[in-house]
């Protein structure tokens, strides 16, 4: 890596807003959508979690196309920028009709507002896939090569940042207190401080994001060194991938499929369970998975010092270990005791200090494994399993929920992340074991 290139940290986190509002968005929907679902319109849970995994089934059509429509773009702002202007702004507006059906149907129950309800979910989901791809593309069109790991981690911590401040957001507006008890839950204030969160974060990329001028001085350093480019002679061999390693690999999307099952499952539902179980607000259950965030995000960084001494694949058998534990451990608190106890915090800490662990290193494990002129297919097998995950998960939990007992969740969750185990003591190819980095360099194996 050439010396004198440094990551500017500044423009990498003005480029990291659309993903902070990208990731609050869909905190929100995860944590909100399955309450007014079940609880407002009283629709089961099966029906509920078809609907919540449609987004995750839109994804795998809409981000290829619109990531690939983008790439032709030729608008004088930029390629991603109007994706990212036009999708935003549509998703705002149509985010803010939810409130208003949810609260029009408890007024007066009509089929016409339940239709024209799941009709706008539907819309939402396009219109956040529309600009997805757009703006995860956009950070390696203004990131030389060599600086794309690095940047990529802010662009997380950017990510999670978002998650964080919805969390709070719904932790100080809706209080147990004041959810509880209640008939009906207005969640518009709720929508109205989001969508000022995704306003302000749009404002910041387009008028403080230089995408055609960073990108043009992006282009020409990759011209400059297009010697140190090892993926120019590995382009003209066209090899194979070796059996042993294709075994890998498979293996490998396999565990990625397991524990994005359980993960996910707990994330969709955990309001939820949360209300029914120990009859806790939207704010309080929020708190959980706010605590679950802020273990992730205190633990990206030691995630990759720890892969960098031990390897990637002992520290995501480390964070298989830790999250099955944590999620086996929450079921056996549930089996003894009816209320919610602060000490279930730290169970939550270590989800998200787990999930850190496991995260961080899966994806460059899946890359290790290509050629650089692969990396955008064997992301794409990546995003194909761990999507395919997200779609059947929510249904598949939710009818557990529903038709046998809301006490299932945790186990269900610990028993895919526990799979996940299994798989990968069949993977051996993937790992790295570079020299321990510090700070932000903890993060250099991180690449997408």
């Amino acid at each position: 890596m050439d010396r004198k290139l440094k990551l500017n940290l500044s423009q990498t986190i003005r480029v990291g807003f659309a993903f902070l509002a990208i990731l609050a968005f869909w905190q929100m929907y995860n944590n909100v959508i399955p309450l007014i679902l079940t609880k407002t319109f009283r629709m089961d849970k099966s029906i509920s979690g078809l609907i919540m995994a449609a987004d995750n089934v839109l994804a795998l059509f809409l981000l290829p196309l619109f990531g690939g429509l983008s790439d032709r773009c030729r608008a004088k702002m930029g390629k991603r920028k109007p994706f990212i202007l036009c999708g935003t702004v549509s998703a705002v507006f149509l985010m803010l009709l939810i409130p208003f059906l949810d609260n029009a149907y408890f007024a007066e129950p009509k089929t016409a507002f339940e239709i024209v309800f799941v009709c706008v979910l539907g819309c939402i989901l396009v219109a956040m896939g529309t600009y997805r791809s757009p703006a995860v593309a956009l950070m390696p069109d203004v990131t030389p090569k060599p600086l794309r790991s690095r940047a990529n981690a802010v662009i997380n911590l950017m990510g999670a940042l978002g998650g964080i401040i919805y969390l709070i957001a719904a932790k100080i507006m809706y209080p147990s207190s004041g959810t509880q008890d209640a008939e009906h839950v207005d969640y518009l204030p709720l929508f109205l401080v989001m969508a000022g969160i995704m306003i302000v974060s749009l404002i910041v990329v387009m008028f403080c994001v230089d995408e055609v001028r960073w990108n043009a001085e992006m282009l020409a350093w990759e011209r400059a060194h297009a010697e140190d480019d090892p993926a120019a002679e590995a382009e003209e061999r066209n090899e194979q991938l070796p059996k042993d390693v294709k075994r890998s690999l498979i293996f490998l999307l396999i565990s990625v499929a397991f524990w994005f099952m359980g993960y996910n499952a707990m994330e969709t539902w955990f309001t939820t369970y949360a209300d029914a179980m120990w009859k806790m607000g939207l704010g309080d259950a929020s708190l959980c998975l706010t605590i679950a965030t802020a273990g992730a995000i205190l633990c990206f960084i030691p995630s990759g010092v720890l892969a960098s001494r031990i390897g990637r694949r002992k520290t995501i058998l480390v964070g298989i270990l830790l999250l099955s534990g944590s999620f086996f451990s929450v079921f056996a608190y549930t089996c003894v005791f009816q209320e919610f106890h602060r000490i279930l915090y730290i169970l939550f800490f270590l989800v998200g200090a787990a999930w850190a662990f496991i995260n961080v290193n899966s994806l460059p494990m899946v890359l290790e494994m290509c050629k650089g002129s692969e990396v955008g297919r064997f992301t794409g097998y990546y995003y194909a399993f761990s999507m395919t995950a997200q779609i059947v998960t929510p249904i598949l939990a939710g009818a557990l929920l529903e038709h046998v007992n809301y006490m299932t969740l945790f186990p269900y969750c610990g028993v895919f992340v526990l799979s996940a185990f299994a798989a990968i003591q069949f993977v051996r190819h993937g790992d790295a074991m570079p020299e321990a980095k510090r700070g932000l360099e903890a993060f250099e194996d991180l690449d997408g």
